[in-house]
């Protein structure tokens, strides 16, 4: 999303910025940069709505970049004038000194994993001829840039460990630049395969080359801003330029759709995961391998569900699906009759939500969430119930990847008070307790955590709906209404909390203080009906459940408002806007990062457009009234005591550009009425948040607790 000013305007814009802003302290009251307006209003559906902020969409302009300047100098002084900030960040540095592994992949006679010795920026990949043998660097992106700034975003390995494709991210940018790296020798072939973005990539099983998706080349200075639409998967075969890849599919009819390439293990099938934005509903194309004229072709259609590959036996393809199942099933799909009357129901829905499954041989291991918290089961290839897989304790589980005739596989395990352990499962032991996990690493860190304790408990939203909260605390706090709290939530897109571990959240506990996490509508934690109840016209239960788990943590003696702090990020970002534009009274602190800010122009910038589903736009009449109810920008009021707010962003997010929260914190400081500060931090050569060098991530973490601590009073 881009709008381009008039360079008299520009020019005008800078020169009215305060170029030199006096020292502050966190006890005096802040003087903000000035911030200029422009003179425009657009009309939605008969609706007029001025957007004086509109300039600072322009992320590249000289003018915003001199805001960016003057913001950073008055919240950096701020923030660097905040007592016990050099003792946190001391803190901070030592609890993520830890040692960190990624889950191993077995290919070919060789492993494949990631590690970090604790304060390397970026992890770096390793493989190895056992688990215990010495590992060799494979890729370090830490060498790659100075600054720490260029992460390896994605790896994959071919069958027999003899290649690697691995995926580059530049300063927090979606985009993905492809290299392709000789395992045995070390050094890169000349393959590069640019402009990916929200895709992976699938070896054939030869090794001749792989599959991908991709954008066309963005115009130049439209990197970061300009919409992303018109995907299309290609092939590309190894010691040729990218030019020269044949394309597999495009459908410039429906320029929003996008499509993700996966290789059955047998080499059978090219399956084509074809998804139209964030709408959790997707179809499935197919084509032959083993067939050299063969086209691709619709195996299902009709986005009435979402589909997921799990594996294939034969000509039968197995999916994860929520076709007829609100919390997910498996089914078996014959290729050559995949009318839905064919379709073969391979394990039923249940009481819990079905996450992901895994084929190995004859066995499915299906991973399912239970009141936000995973259990595995085992089932035969009829779906028949084998047993329930027994895990280390109520957490979160990952992993369970490989091929279907490995001979073993692995998974993480975590929750809030259990940095990640990775464990080992035996596909081929002939025991009795076959499969039996087997610790491989377990992360220490210099804390003792069983001074924490989590619980789980359950508040009532306005509607009467139960939303579950799981509380971290140290195990001698005492419930008497005077602990600083952090509430967190994200409410949205499917997507599931579940208890992991932070060294940034162990921070803030073993300050003393209280980490909540509320699972609302909107996630996926129930299924699709939980995530339905708040979508679209449904997006004010999401507030309603928050404003209901602040108010419970209260009433229960965990917190009072003004010791009650809020964060949220992405679209947990909006869910802090608008929460703190109803309710100012319930909080003390808001951490609104990387948030959709601006409902009413959100389409409009890169891959924006894909949330319309989610949220609804500003283009459809019956939505308009809605988004501006809760829109955080259109819903700021003059002369309003809004509570300590601390927004935070980076100049390279393409995902939710910055220019929502850029708005959003110049309209905030207008409209401010009390001396509560209203800050903006804008991280540099950083992006959504993936990739972030650790360096980054515990200056961020310093700022943002020693300014919760300070507000929090």
């Amino acid at each position: 999303m881009k709008y381009l000013l008039p360079r008299s305007l520009a020019s005008f814009l800078v020169i009215g910025l305060t170029s030199a802003v006096p020292a502050q302290n966190a006890t005096s009251k802040l003087t903000y940069p000035e911030t200029e307006t422009v003179d425009i209003t657009d009309t939605y559906h008969g609706i007029s709505v001025a957007d004086p902020y509109r300039w600072l969409e322009d992320t590249e302009s000289d003018a915003t970049r001199a805001w960016i300047d003057a913001q950073n100098e008055v919240t950096q002084n701020y923030l660097q004038s905040l007592p016990g900030r050099d003792e946190m960040r001391q803190r901070l540095e030592k609890l993520w000194n830890y040692e960190r592994y990624g889950i191993p992949r077995r290919r070919g006679d060789r492993y494949f994993y990631s590690h970090n010795d604790g304060l390397q920026n970026q992890s770096v990949f390793y493989t190895a001829e056992s688990l215990d043998a010495p590992r060799k660097v494979l890729i370090d992106p830490n060498t790659l840039s100075e600054d720490g700034t260029v992460a390896l975003a994605s790896t994959a390995v071919t069958k027999d460990g003899t290649l690697v494709a691995y995926g580059l991210a530049d300063g927090g940018s979606d985009w993905r630049t492809w290299k392709v790296r000789d395992v045995a020798s070390g050094e890169d072939l000349e393959d590069v395969v640019r402009w990916v973005k929200f895709s992976g990539v699938a070896w054939l099983p030869d090794n001749s080359g792989f599959f991908y998706s991709r954008y066309d080349a963005p115009e130049e200075g439209a990197e970061l801003t300009g919409t992303n639409e018109n995907q299309k998967m290609y092939f590309h075969r190894l010691g040729t330029t990218q030019d020269n890849d044949p394309l597999i599919l495009a459908r410039p009819d429906n320029p929003k759709w996008g499509f993700s390439p996966s290789v059955t293990d047998d080499g059978r099938f090219l399956v084509i995961h074809n998804w139209k934005g964030s709408e959790p509903k997707s179809q499935i194309f197919i084509k032959r391998l083993d067939q050299e004229s063969a086209e691709v072709k619709e195996l299902i259609i009709g986005f009435d569900a979402e589909y997921e590959l799990v594996g294939s036996v034969g000509d039968r393809l197995y999916f994860l699906t929520d076709h007829e199942a609100p919390r997910r099933r498996l089914i078996s799909v014959d290729v050559n009759k995949s009318g839905r009357d064919h379709w073969v129901e391979v394990v039923a829905e249940s009481d819990d939500v079905i996450e992901s499954a895994s084929l190995f041989g004859e066995v499915f291991y299906v991973t399912a969430l239970r009141d936000a918290r995973s259990r595995v089961t085992r089932h035969a290839i009829d779906g028949k119930l084998i047993d329930e897989f027994e895990l280390p304790g109520l957490g979160s589980v990952g992993g369970f990847g490989g091929y279907q005739d490995a001979a073993e596989t692995f998974f993480s395990f975590t929750n809030y008070v259990t940095p990640g352990a990775i464990y080992r499962v035996d596909l081929d032991d002939p025991s009795p307790e076959k499969g039996t996990a087997e610790l491989w690493r377990q992360s220490e860190l210099e804390i003792n955590l069983d001074h924490f304790v989590t619980e789980q408990v359950f508040c009532t939203s306005k509607d009467g709906t139960k939303i579950p909260i799981i509380i971290t605390r140290h195990q001698d706090t005492k419930l008497d209404g005077s602990n600083q709290t952090l509430l967190y939530a994200y409410g949205g897109f499917n997507i599931s909390l579940t208890p992991s571990f932070s060294p940034g959240n162990a921070a803030w506990v073993d300050a003393g203080g209280i980490y909540a996490v509320a699972n609302l509508r909107g996630g996926g934690e129930y299924g699709r009906q939980w995530h339905e109840a708040g979508m679209r016209l449904g997006k004010q239960n999401v507030f309603d459940d928050f404003i209901a788990a602040a108010e419970y943590l209260i009433d229960s003696g965990y917190t009072s408002s003004k010791r009650l702090g809020i964060r949220g990020g992405s679209n947990g970002g909006l869910l802090v806007g608008a929460v703190m534009t109803q309710r100012p009274d319930l909080f003390g602190a808001c951490l609104p990062a990387v948030g959709v800010m601006d409902m009413l122009r959100f389409q409009k910038f890169t891959i924006g457009w894909a949330w319309v589903g989610e949220y609804g736009s500003s283009d459809e009449e019956d939505q308009i009234k809605n988004l501006l109810s809760y829109s955080p920008l259109h819903n700021l009021k003059d002369g309003t005591c809004y509570p300590a707010t601390l927004v935070t962003t980076a100049d390279r997010d393409d995902r939710v550009v910055p220019g929502h929260s850029f708005k959003f914190a110049a309209a905030l400081q207008e409209a401010q009425q009390c001396d509560n500060p209203t800050l903006i931090r804008i991280e540099t050569r950083a992006g959504h948040g993936a990739g972030t060098p650790v360096s980054k991530r515990i200056e961020e973490y310093t700022d943002l607790w020693t300014f919760l601590k300070a507000n929090l009073q």
